[in-house]
């Protein structure tokens, strides 16, 4: 008489016939290995070129008015007209401007309206002159503004601050990063005398700005 061997699904599993939890192991092992070489990869070419932020530098600022409604209401009514340049200083990246507001500010408080610059791509080591035209309408000002306005045109000057927040990426050959927010500050030494009453009042110098990403 011959005898049956019945083997259970567990033995066969043992043996080799079933391999299924193996193959997924070996195809995640894979798909692992390629994502972590390529991001290394990546991080090896940020880390060797190492992009340097852009450089921004006020050529430029004229102050056409700003001027309050009323003494009693504190609106400020403004119209500023800046120059500067934009500057890469990277030999092999290039830099995407997504998104450029700019506003003036005296003394921590906003004096125009945001004003949106085009978007635009710099090239490696490319210089790009920028110009913007600020203006505000019926602003809310401190109550201090005119007392400061007025001691400023004493001394015959007033600095106004320039302010821009934006969006940029860079691009390394075809690989573009995603989005950084940056912002830029400039200060403008513009000159204000008690003789001074014709439009507009000019910057006395450039300034460099600084560059937070």
């Amino acid at each position: 008489m011959s005898q049956i061997s019945i083997t259970s699904p567990k033995h066969c599993a043992k043996k080799g016939g079933i391999n299924i939890n193996n193959r997924h192991k070996k195809l995640f092992f894979t798909f692992s290995t390629f994502f972590t070489g390529l991001l290394l990869i990546i991080f090896l070419v940020w880390l060797i070129l190492h992009p340097e932020k852009p450089e921004f530098s006020l050529t430029e600022a004229d102050i056409y008015s700003l001027n309050l409604t009323s003494s009693s209401t504190h609106l400020l009514n403004s119209s500023i007209q800046l120059t500067l340049f934009s500057k890469n200083p990277n030999k092999k990246v290039g830099i995407y401007y997504d998104k450029l507001l700019v506003y003036a500010a005296y003394r921590g408080q906003q004096i125009t309206s945001e004003a949106s610059l085009p978007p635009f791509y710099q090239s490696h080591e490319e210089i790009n002159l920028l110009t913007a035209f600020l203006q505000g309408t019926e602003l809310p000002v401190a109550q201090s503004f005119c007392y400061q306005i007025s001691r400023d045109r004493s001394t015959g000057k007033i600095i106004i601050g320039l302010k821009m927040d934006g969006k940029l990426r860079w691009k390394i050959g075809t690989w573009v990063s995603g989005a950084y927010r940056f912002n830029v500050n400039c200060l403008a030494i513009v000159a204000f005398g008690q003789n001074m009453t014709t439009p507009p009042l000019a910057s006395i110098q450039g300034t460099r700005c600084s560059t937070t990403i």
